[in-house]
């Protein structure tokens, strides 16, 4: 299935910059949480379309995409990354954000390791994958994680004089 980002590493990147810009320090382990958190919410509310290639399995300490999780393991690494994402994926990223970024890491852990996916893939063994069906059911079932409904608001943007307006991405030569 393709996605709608070229590589995990850009919406890492998104999050670290986005962090970065906040003045917070952002741990590995969150950055794990909420590239999982984003993987799963991109595709229950854009029905079965995946945000980024990525994989994600169960590790001990939570779910995580072992691959960004290697690269930053001594910080941000020195790769090329695509500074602009499309402003549908932006404008997601900026809700997985603004309802996940300044909770605990504690509070992430709750939320992501009481999942179906999680536990089950947990049973299987150390570093079994979770397929994105799974993710997304189990993020659809969870008693600990938000509604869709309330992770993906979206911006209500007004004009000067305070009417509200739909902002949409320009695409040239579109009626």
């Amino acid at each position: 299935m393709p996605a709608d980002v070229s590589n995990a590493f850009d919406v890492a990147f998104w999050f670290a910059d986005t962090a970065l810009n906040e003045n917070e320090y952002l741990q590995p382990q969150k950055l794990q949480r909420l590239l999982f958190l984003s993987q799963a919410y991109y595709s229950i509310i854009h029905k079965g379309r995946k945000l980024m290639p990525a994989v994600f399995v169960a590790d001990e300490i939570g779910p995580m995409e072992p691959n960004v999780h290697m690269a930053f393991s001594r910080g941000r690494p020195d790769i090329d990354a695509e500074l602009f994402l499309p402003f549908e994926v932006e404008d997601f990223l900026s809700g997985i954000w603004r309802r996940f970024g300044h909770m605990s890491m504690e509070r992430l852990d709750t939320i992501t390791k009481e999942t179906s996916a999680y536990k089950n893939a947990i049973k299987r063994g150390p570093r079994a994958e979770m397929t994105l069906k799974e993710m997304s059911v189990s993020f659809l079932e969870s008693r600990e994680a938000p509604a869709p409904s309330q992770v993906a608001k979206k911006k209500i943007f007004r004009t000067q004089s305070g009417r509200p307006v739909e902002v949409k991405a320009w695409v040239p030569g579109a009626k």
